[in-house]
């Protein structure tokens, strides 16, 4: 994935900060500035990417041996241990593990960020898809405040008819109570949906490190563009983009890197000293002409304990080499049926608007003006006037509902994949 550009991403930022305190913007932000905004600006996002960095600045550490001990010896003093003393000792060792341990543990370092810099990706994929999910619900929830105001409009035509008729003694009071409860309940529903789209604002507010009531002007074009590509080729870019898959394949590495660490213990690490001696009393020295000698020393460790440490590391390593080509196995599957999943659900939901939006919203309309004429003129009762603007109200909220599900599970597809849909 291409990381972001922080200068283009910081002036898309500040256009959504700088938006007037009117609520209202010039040009209302698309989905895709506030998705790079967010990007830049949410601290979630930096914290991670931060720890990509950190991360990086680990691997070279692992090359570097040991730092030498330096050792300084004033001994032999007849005095109080700081003069006089028969003997000046200089010592400097230094440890070394077994030559290839560091080439190893700097692989896994590496690999290590590597993790963290699909951890970063998968926070930018969760963030945008957080910023997408919070769009299109502040889309939907404006589309149910314009259906519900449209609504409210049918209702008031609904009560001057019955009002009408109720004033000719045509129908019974009843009808008029019903109208009025049913323009009562709608504006309580208006209220409602106001409540439901300052909060949408917030969501995104918070997404994107504002204040929560800063104004946020955003784009209310309902675009629903069809799934062009094929669930298994949906599965194969999973498999190759997905973060958490690449991070299990990671681990599954890094345990086999463990699991040749642990055999290395068998190989003795060692350390290396050297020593310079300064004889002050000649008789101390090696010879009365020679009172400065020099040594040096080479250690290493022994590994008798294997039986129960060395041997039980190694087992340990296998295991987990073991465990972690199951987990990339599981995971691999999971997505692979996960996506199949929410691909259906979504070509269903997107058929399901489509024919809302083409043939039952138009013959729910329809049916309600005619419906209407037929009340005025008595062909038919208040019940069944009732029923066809509901039915008109629910062919639109059906709609509305299917499209949300539609780019919620477009959303979905793009978690599971670990990228955008589009290339």
């Amino acid at each position: 994935m291409q990381l972001i550009k922080p200068m283009v991403i910081g002036i898309l930022a500040l256009a959504v900060i700088a938006i007037p305190a009117s609520g209202r913007a010039d040009s209302a932000l698309t989905l895709a500035q506030l998705v790079d905004a967010a990007l830049e600006a949410n601290p979630q996002v930096r914290a991670t990417r931060a720890r990509w960095s950190s991360a990086v600045h680990s691997i070279k550490q692992n090359y570097a041996p040991s730092d030498p001990v330096f050792n300084y010896f004033n001994t032999d003093s007849p005095t109080n241990g700081f003069d006089h003393a028969a003997t000046h000792t200089i010592n400097v060792a230094e440890s070394f593990q077994f030559p290839g341990k560091a080439i190893l543990q700097a692989d896994n370092a590496r690999r290590n960020a590597e993790v963290a810099r699909l951890t970063y990706e998968a926070t930018l994929r969760d963030v945008r898809a957080q910023v997408e999910s919070g769009f299109y619900q502040d889309q939907l929830d404006t589309a149910l405040a314009t259906v519900a105001a449209k609504t409210l409009v049918n209702l008031k035509r609904m009560l001057q008819v019955t009002q009408v008729a109720y004033s000719a003694n045509q129908v019974t009071q009843t009808d008029f109570i019903s109208a009025e409860l049913a323009l009562s309940a709608e504006q309580l529903e208006q209220q409602r949906l106001r409540v439901a789209m300052a909060n949408d604002v917030t969501t995104l507010n918070q997404l994107l490190n504002r204040s929560p009531d800063a104004p946020l002007a955003i784009d209310q074009t309902l675009k629903l563009a069809p799934l062009d590509v094929r669930p298994d080729a949906l599965i194969e870019r999973a498999f190759q983009m997905r973060q958490e898959l690449l991070q299990t394949a990671l681990a599954q590495r890094n345990s086999a890197t463990a699991l040749e660490l642990a055999k290395m213990e068998y190989l003795p690490d060692y350390s290396v000293g050297y020593t310079f001696d300064n004889y002050l009393i000649p008789s101390f020295a090696p010879t009365v002409n020679s009172l400065q000698d020099h040594g040096w020393n080479i250690g290493f460790n022994l590994p008798i304990f294997f039986w129960i440490k060395q041997r039980e590391d190694v087992t340990r390593a296998g295991f987990d080499l073991d465990a972690a080509r199951d987990d990339l196995a599981s995971i691999r599957s999971q997505t692979a049926a996960s996506i199949t999943a929410l691909y259906r659900s979504a070509q269903y939901a997107y058929q399901t608007a489509a024919i809302y939006h083409a043939t039952l919203i138009p013959l729910a309309r329809q049916n309600f003006e005619v419906a209407l004429i037929a009340y005025t003129s008595g062909k038919i009762d208040f019940v069944t006037l009732s029923t066809a603007l509901r039915s008109f109200y629910d062919a639109r909220i059906s709609y509305l509902t299917a499209a949300n599900q539609y780019l919620a599970g477009r959303v979905a597809l793009e978690q599971e994949i670990g990228g955008p849909l589009s290339r």
